[in-house]
């Protein structure tokens, strides 16, 4: 709270969205009732068509049918399950393919399996982006070949919000006999996704990231893909791959998310599209310049990565951090902050790294919000720059 008593202005999105009302309402409803889904008896019943219910809406939203949507703790967890399942599986049926390619940019939930993998006796390598963080898709090709398992792009970065051609990846990878798996956390649900036309194997989702709860999400299995041997070993909930009593209430509101984003795509989109023109507008009214970190590069709607050249993003993002919530184009390790891996995928200097934010507009974002919040963060970096006597240019 500030010192009105008043939340900050959230736009930090990338990290996480506001709770959908729908689904807090149906998360309400599930913890009112209660039953397990595995139980026989009618609350287990109940409980286990609000799960089916929602599987069914998760699945609509990328296209896929219920019967391949698996539901986890979150995006990592699905991850997880795809890349060390898909590796446990072809260590007993494929044990040529030792190779695994994964973006530069992908996210450490996605890079830090590859990585135990190739401790395990697989070759991970890493693909390179061009200059806006796409991915190169001429080296990739020269790095897909007969011994590839599994390719690993990411549909929209979490830090640029830059689109990925994951069709194209898709279909150079099944040439020569390749898998593919897609993290789409932060695209599911902002924009259109239909696993069929992507062609991917297997897919990850993340509630939080369309408007439902934090801890639950999902990973999409193609019917006509290898099955991920299991990470867990339980009572065979979810056809044993990824057993335990599931969470019903995470799941009723996961539901009810997924089905709101798939109603409100367009006036979503609309929305935060708007929002991204007048929060530059009034940047702009304010003469404080910025250089888009993705270029002209296509972006999920209501995603900005700028960089504020002369400036310390995390010095702005703690300035105004009692009023507007962003985040920066770095992290903290050990008490030093360095730049991103996606952000020197990219080929910025550690100057130009630690100059850049990150700014998401969530689909509950008002014009007051966004106004007030370019307001506030130009009055903070006009200070800052004063203070150092840098110039933002």
């Amino acid at each position: 709270m500030n010192s009105a008593g008043k939340p900050p202005i959230f736009l930090d999105g990338f990290s996480t969205t506001p709770l959908a009302p729908e689904a807090r309402e149906a998360m309400l409803e599930a913890l009112s009732v209660t039953g397990n889904a595995g139980s026989m008896h009618f609350a287990g019943e109940h409980a286990a068509t609000t799960v089916m219910q929602a599987r069914s809406a998760v699945a609509r939203l990328i296209g896929a049918a219920a019967s391949e949507i698996t539901f986890t703790s979150g995006a990592t967890e699905a991850n997880n399950l795809a890349i060390l399942g898909v590796a446990r599986w072809a260590k007993k049926t494929r044990p040529e393919r030792r190779r695994i390619i994964v973006s530069s940019i992908e996210h450490k939930a996605v890079s830090a399996p590859v990585d135990h993998l190739s401790a395990a006796g697989f070759e991970a390598v890493v693909a390179p982006v061009d200059v806006s963080g796409r991915v190169d898709l001429q080296a990739l090709s020269e790095l897909v070949d007969d011994n590839t398992l599994l390719v690993c792009v990411m549909a929209a970065n979490n830090e640029t919000g830059a689109i990925q051609p994951v069709a194209e990846v898709t279909a150079m990878a099944h040439e020569r006999g390749a898998l593919v798996h897609c993290d789409a956390a932060q695209a599911a649900g902002k924009i259109a996704i239909n696993v069929l036309s992507l062609g991917v194997d297997y897919l990850s989702l993340s509630a939080h990231k369309l408007y439902g709860p934090m801890g639950v999400g999902a990973l999409y299995v193609s019917a006509v893909a290898p099955r991920p041997e299991p990470l867990q070993f339980g009572g065979g909930q979810q056809s044993g791959l990824r057993p335990g009593t599931e969470p019903v209430p995470l799941i009723a509101a996961f539901g009810a998310a997924a089905d709101l984003a798939l109603k409100n795509m367009v006036s979503d989109s609309v929305h935060a599209r708007d929002c991204t023109e007048k929060f530059l507008g009034r940047l702009a009214e304010h003469q404080l310049r910025f250089i888009k970190t993705a270029g002209e590069a296509k972006v999920i709607p209501g995603s900005l990565s700028l960089m504020l050249n002369g400036l310390e993003a995390e010095d702005l993002v703690m300035s105004v951090s009692r009023h507007v919530s962003i985040s920066t184009g770095s992290a903290c390790s050990s008490g030093q902050i360095i730049p991103s891996h996606v952000l020197k995928a990219m080929g910025k200097s550690d100057i130009e790294a630690r100059s850049i934010v990150r700014i998401f507009f969530n689909r509950y974002n008002t014009a007051a919000d966004i106004l007030c919040g370019a307001d506030i963060i130009a009055a903070a970096a006009g200070k800052l720059t004063r203070a150092t006597g840098r110039f933002v240019q």
